[in-house]
């Protein structure tokens, strides 16, 4: 199958300006949201092109020749009806019986980023850890609890009356800054 991929904002005259460099001429468009891909939508009808579209219950459907209903909203939801648009055109083809199971999982046709992939990693190492994780936690807890019954309160007065004084300084220094 020879397809093309439009992602991110859609370029006016794609379909219908023969002189920009992004000119196409396809055979079929489909499209996820028709309510966000109204453009393409309009120049695949002054074209004469068939469009197919993924749509919820509140999509319009100008210029749409076959509406897709399932939920367009979700990247699952619009992962796995590409995968099954896809392997029924493969069925059509040929190239898959129907008898056996395709062997594409539908993981395949959704985007993950890199980062997401590690911290699903660190995630699972972090399981392995976590009981030695949490009693060094419970440890630490234990010693900042014991620290803080310790320091007393006259301390932390102290430390708010310094904090006031700072303060004061640092808003008149700012003002008799200006007025020089």
């Amino acid at each position: 199958m020879k397809c093309n991929y439009l992602g991110g904002k859609w370029t006016s005259g794609t379909f219908t300006n023969q002189n920009t460099k992004k000119f196409l001429e396809p055979r079929l468009l489909i499209v996820c949201d028709p309510r966000i891909d109204h453009q393409a939508l309009r120049e695949s009808s002054y074209m004469n092109i068939p469009t197919i579209a993924l749509c919820d219950s509140d999509s319009p459907l100008n210029h749409v020749d076959i509406a897709i209903p399932c939920n367009n909203k979700g990247k699952q939801s619009i992962a796995l009806a590409f995968w099954l648009l896809c392997r029924e055109v493969l069925y059509l083809k040929g190239e898959i019986p129907r008898e056996s199971d395709w062997e594409v999982m539908v993981d395949l046709f959704m985007y993950r980023e890199f980062d997401d992939k590690d911290k699903e990693k660190e995630g699972e190492e972090g399981e392995d850890e976590g009981d030695e994780d949490e009693e060094g936690d419970d440890k630490m807890h234990d010693t900042v609890n014991k620290y803080t019954k310790e320091k007393g309160e006259d301390e932390d007065e102290d430390e708010d009356a310094e904090d006031d004084e700072d303060e004061e300084a640092w808003k008149n220094s700012g003002a008799a800054d200006y007025a020089k």
